[in-house]
């Protein structure tokens, strides 16, 4: 190990400046999706981060395939007897691709009838093993507990199986690609959002669509790196009883990937946290001067411009964001 590799917050550093270049590289790659052709429906299967990413993608695909996608918990295979998958497609995100309910996933979905779909950061993985399709996320190794790049890098591989089915997504996704390769992720707002985190503890990460998958990645971060409360929330989702918490002391960031049917919804929530004196920031795509044709390329770009910011907070509060206490890199679940 070297001398800076023993410094605070160095791997989550160096992993999420990678991020962007890892994600676009992903979604570069060529994809034999042959096996996926007339699935009626995908179901993603992940925890945490990666969870967050298939969320994202989940929207994406959705919107240009025009069949459901949606989250199955990975515990109807590895608690229970399963549900029927038949003519359906089965996409297990995992970095590791190691832990053991989703490798009982894997075999549970494939005895189910469901064409299995792995996107993994780690070669010769168990859910590799078990799948028929394997997209690699392509990022390296990842040393920091809280993942990153991985992160960005599995949107990035879910965008590629897309690609695969539909030349025009292709045609828009390589020209996002080609724009966030080595893109600066530094933007105006930076010192205030991590003013505001400083002062927080609560927060509530609201986004829509894309957006809303970036939320729930973003207040895992928060949680993982600061120990800090949050809750991710859709921005209309949010106007029911959580609006309620607005009465106490609450810190709301606002993720908006520019997505011209979500700007009603996100500018209504932030009015009415405002209203109540609440922290507000909201982070655009827009603030980086650059336009994305693919929302999913857009909730990448603001995870990749969050995580320096939550590491820097995780600093400021004496904490290292690389080895949260409790945490570890690859977690065991059943």
């Amino acid at each position: 190990m070297t001398k800076n590799e023993t410094v605070p917050g160095h791997f989550m550093a160096t992993e999420s400046a990678q991020a962007l270049d890892v994600f676009a590289t992903a979604v570069r790659q060529d994809v034999d999706v042959a096996d996926l052709a007339g699935s009626t429906a995908f179901y993603t299967i992940a925890r945490g981060s990666s969870d967050a990413a298939a969320n994202i993608l989940s929207y994406e695909f959705m919107r240009e395939l025009g069949v459901p996608m949606t989250s199955l918990p990975p515990s109807v295979f590895s608690l229970g007897k399963g549900v029927s998958l038949a003519g359906s497609a089965a996409i297990i995100v995992s970095q590791s691709g190691a832990s053991d309910d989703l490798v009982r996933s894997a075999v549970g979905a494939k005895g189910a009838g469901a064409k299995v779909v792995a996107i993994t950061n780690q070669p010769d993985s168990p859910v590799e093993a078990q799948s028929d399709c394997i997209v690699p996320i392509g990022a390296g190794p990842e040393k920091a507990v809280p993942a990153t790049k991985t992160v960005c890098g599995s949107i990035g591989a879910g965008q590629a199986i897309l690609s695969a089915m539909s030349s025009d997504f292709q045609n828009r996704a390589h020209r996002d690609a080609k724009k966030l390769a080595g893109l600066s992720t530094q933007f105006e707002q930076a010192n205030r959002l991590q003013s505001a985190l400083l002062r927080a503890r609560h927060v509530y990460v609201i986004g829509r669509d894309t957006g809303y998958g970036a939320a729930i990645e973003t207040a895992l971060k928060l949680k993982e790196c600061v120990a800090i409360h949050a809750e991710a929330y859709s921005a209309s989702e949010v106007l029911h009883g959580p609006l309620q918490l607005a009465t106490n002391p609450l810190m709301v960031l606002i993720l908006d990937t520019g997505t011209a049917e979500t700007q009603d919804s996100l500018d209504q929530a932030e009015a009415r946290f405002e209203k109540e004196d609440c922290d507000v920031v909201r982070i655009r795509v827009s603030d980086f001067g650059i336009d994305l044709e693919t929302p999913a390329a857009s909730a990448a770009l603001l995870l990749a411009a969050v995580y320096p910011i939550i590491l820097n907070t995780a600093l400021a509060l004496g904490y290292d964001p690389d080895t949260p206490a409790t945490l570890s890199k690859v977690t065991q679940t059943t």
